[in-house]
C-alpha cells in the first residue's frame, strides 16, 4: 500500500457451468448437454481512497478454462446435428466504487 492506494494480485480456482444452443430466429435448432469445467484464475488490481469512507478500484482477471469438444443434438429426436470446439478462457475487467459503513469498533464500558 502507498498512501491511499493498494496494489494487489490474486489467484485461485474458477468453474464454468457451460450449456450451449444453436438458434435460428429465436428457435432452438440444437442443444448441448450441460458441463461444468474447472480451471484457474489470476488477476490483479489497484484500489485507492478518494474521500472519507469512499474508494474506487480497477481489476483485471484471466480465467484459464480448457477448450471443450461439444456435440449438439436435435432436441426432438436426439440425433447429433453438429460438433464444435468451445473455448473457455475469459478476460474480465471491472471497475468498483465502494463505501465503507461505520468506523472502527471501539469497546465501551
Amino acid at each position: 500500500a502507498w498512501n491511499t492506494a493498494l496494489l494487489y494480485f490474486k489467484g485461485g480456482a474458477a468453474v464454468v457451468a457451460d450449456r450451449n444452443d444453436i438458434l435460428s430466429g429465436g428457435a432452438i435448432l440444437a442443444t448441448s448437454s450441460g458441463d461444468n469445467r474447472w480451471g484457474g484464475t489470476v488477476g490483479g488490481g489497484i484500489e485507492f481512497s478518494f474521500a472519507p469512507n469512499w474508494s474506487a478500484a480497477f481489476e483485471y482477471n484471466h480465467l484459464f478454462i480448457a477448450t471443450n469438444n461439444t456435440n449438439f443434438t436435435n432436441p426432438v429426436g436426439g440425433a447429433v446435428v453438429s460438433s464444435d470446439r468451445i473455448h473457455g478462457d475469459a478476460d474480465l475487467v471491472s471497475v468498483h466504487v465502494n463505501y465503507r459503513w461505520g468506523g472502527p469498533v471501539v469497546a465501551k464500558y
